[in-house]
């Protein structure tokens, strides 16, 4: 993307009188949206001296994250902003938007994620960063349990045929543009394994769902609150969906028993019987970082970013621990053993399409 034109945004928010006197290009991720930290002169007292610039794409209401595209009056961010805020949530502030140009101008949280803090922290001290992220979560469902009628969320879902594209995706991109087509029977072995991933999922009770409610995307504050970012996708889902994407972070490797303490925490806030939302966290967790791994493969092989190509491997390890974790997948653990060589644990990550 070109260097954004702010002019309209900044004297909608300041009016005429500062001046834009630094920008920077921040790291964006897998994000088709990019960033930039603006730095202001001549800002009026109780109006930022910093902002975040997020770069809209040119399909800003598009997504490649498959499912159905339901007609939008509204940038999915902005409503979702808005309907979070308005529950008391901490996402950041909105200060202006000039969406003609493709620009909103946001609050400014800093660059300590969760993810970085964790890198900084000894394992011993893990849980107490999970602990907030997991009550921070069951406020985030308790609090979005009712949507009104029009919200975006409620027309968006993970219903069957989304999360058969899901899996279809790792077929794709983690298996067959790896490793090459499968051989004959294998795809038949994959056909049955998704099939029942997708009915017992499909029959799961429905939440809110951030959709990507991980590391990355709780920003870490200097009194150590945490601030919910990127939930522009978010839909109705899994309860346990967002459970998953937190302690089955593909950027973080957990142990088994962080894990299970925090789904008896989450399952204590929410008063939801422990070993169903586990049978419930096991299966999602199957479906996700099958996903996951495809997903990486996808972003270096069609957007070129080989950056998340060194997450595959982990991806890979929480899929082995699902399938220990459930009953019914043996068959599909060992074709995955057979087809990616090191699976579940000493898995390479991929070659880029750029090498």
């Amino acid at each position: 993307m070109a260097q954004p034109s702010l002019d309209r945004a900044l004297a909608t928010l300041y009016g005429g009188s500062v001046r834009l006197t630094r920008l920077v290009k921040l790291r964006g991720d897998a994000s088709t949206r990019a960033y930039y930290r603006a730095h202001i002169a001549g800002a009026e007292a109780g109006l930022p001296t910093q902002i975040i610039v997020m770069q809209l794409p040119e399909d800003a209401f598009g997504s490649d994250e498959g499912g159905a595209r339901p007609e939008l009056a509204r940038l999915p961010f902005l409503e979702v902003a808005e309907l979070l805020a308005s529950r008391g949530l901490p996402v950041p502030r909105i200060y202006g938007e000039d969406l003609q140009n493709g620009i909103i101008l946001i609050e400014d949280l800093g660059d300590t994620t969760l993810e970085q803090r964790l890198r900084g922290t000894p394992r011993s001290s893990w849980s107490e960063l999970y602990e907030r992220a997991v009550d921070l979560l069951a406020e985030l469902h308790e609090r979005c349990c009712s949507l009104p009628d029009d919200s975006i969320v409620r027309r968006r879902q993970f219903d069957r045929e989304l999360l058969g594209w899901e899996l279809d995706h790792f077929r794709e991109w983690g298996i067959e543009a790896v490793f090459g087509e499968l051989e004959n029977g294998q795809g038949a072995v994959l056909d049955r394994a998704f099939a029942s991933i997708v009915s017992e999922i499909a029959a799961m009770p429905l939440g809110f769902v951030h959709r990507d409610y991980q590391s990355k995307n709780l920003m870490l504050g200097p009194s150590g609150g945490l601030t919910i970012i990127d939930f522009q996708d978010a839909l109705l889902g899994p309860r346990v969906y967002d459970l998953v994407a937190l302690l089955c972070d593909s950027y973080v490797a957990l142990d088994l028993e962080l894990q299970e303490s925090m789904i008896e925490r989450y399952a204590a806030l929410r008063r939801i019987d422990p070993m169903m939302l586990r049978r419930e966290f096991w299966l999602v967790a199957l479906h996700r970082k099958l996903k996951d791994a495809g997903r990486f493969v996808f972003i270096d092989r069609v957007r070129g970013n080989p950056d998340f190509l060194r997450w595959y491997p982990q991806s890979l390890v929480y899929v082995g621990r699902a399938i220990d974790q459930t009953q019914g997948f043996a068959a599909l653990g060992a074709l995955l053993a057979a087809v990616i060589p090191g699976y579940p644990d000493a898995v390479s990550a991929p070659s880029s399409s750029r090498e």
